[in-house]
């Protein structure tokens, strides 16, 4: 197909009108979990997995909040951390 003569006159324009119909690519966010494998006591695994059935939320999410909740008051408590 031959470009036609606007096109050709102007290259740039015309490159610049394909873009702004072209639709916008997401960028991926940038990655903040790591996938690991981790021993927990049965017994903590199936009161996490209870209480989330509770709450509708996943149990590996619940997980994370616990630990971040745990490091978040880690300097004011004394024990374990």
């Amino acid at each position: 197909m031959t470009p036609t003569t606007n096109q050709a006159a102007n290259p740039a324009a015309h490159q610049a009108a394909h873009q702004a119909t072209a639709p916008v690519r997401r960028t991926r966010p940038p990655k903040r979990k790591t996938r690991i494998t981790i021993y927990l006591d049965d017994e903590v695994l199936t009161e996490f997995r209870n209480l989330s059935e509770r709450c509708g939320t996943g149990y590996q999410t619940l997980i994370n909040a616990a630990l971040r909740h745990r490091l978040a008051n880690a300097g004011t408590e004394t024990g374990l951390l």
